[in-house]
């Protein structure tokens, strides 16, 4: 196999990864896009560039899809998965957050551990229009991507070798993702008992 059938490879796969966890929320898609930024790195600029284009590519695939799911199942789904406890607040608030900046609120969402299905079930009970989803998410994607690529070359900027700073990478969004669910769950705590 020659490096670019490789990288295509890698590419294909990073593809399937953030695509499938972005609609499944099972498979670390932040790692996987750092990771890959980490040999893709090593090959070359160009290489890297991909990397956050078909990481941004597999994000907006399962974004659209779960949107397109969330506004399938409404209201209803809503009571079923029992994900927001207080829908008609949140509602409101994300209702504002979206028309006021949408990429952003979009973009938050994604580096919110468990953040980006809760908005995206919202925006479709609020009813956020295909046309305003598609344009916002491309901008969320794109950053979210970059974002995570970015880690990814921190790590390989502090180890010479590419298997240290994919190790590196998964290390520091798994560390990361960890920090921010705890704290959003001692800030859910506090306003459960503040209740």
């Amino acid at each position: 196999m020659t490096t670019l059938e490789g990288m295509i490879a890698a590419l294909a796969v990073l593809l399937a990864i953030v695509a499938v966890g972005s609609t499944v929320p099972v498979l670390p898609t932040g790692a996987a896009v750092s990771a890959t930024a980490v040999v893709a790195a090593h090959r070359s600029p160009l290489a890297l560039l991909a990397v956050v284009a078909v990481g941004g590519l597999g994000a907006y695939l399962g974004d659209a899809a779960t949107f397109a799911i969330c506004r399938a199942g409404g209201e209803a789904l809503t009571r079923r998965l029992r994900m927001l406890r207080e829908p008609l607040r949140l509602a409101a608030t994300v209702r504002e957050r979206l028309r006021a900046q949408p990429v952003t609120a979009l973009l938050i969402s994604r580096l919110i551990p468990g953040g980006r299905i809760p908005v995206l079930l919202t925006a479709a009970i609020v009813g956020l229009s295909w046309r305003t989803f598609i344009v916002s998410n491309v901008g969320a994607c794109a950053l979210w991507s970059a974002t995570y690529a970015a880690i990814g070359l921190l790590g390989r900027s502090v180890f010479p070798q590419p298997w240290q700073g994919v190790v590196a990478a998964v290390v520091i969004v798994l560390v990361v993702t960890q920090v921010a669910g705890w704290i959003r769950r001692r800030r859910e705590a506090r306003v459960s008992a503040g209740a």
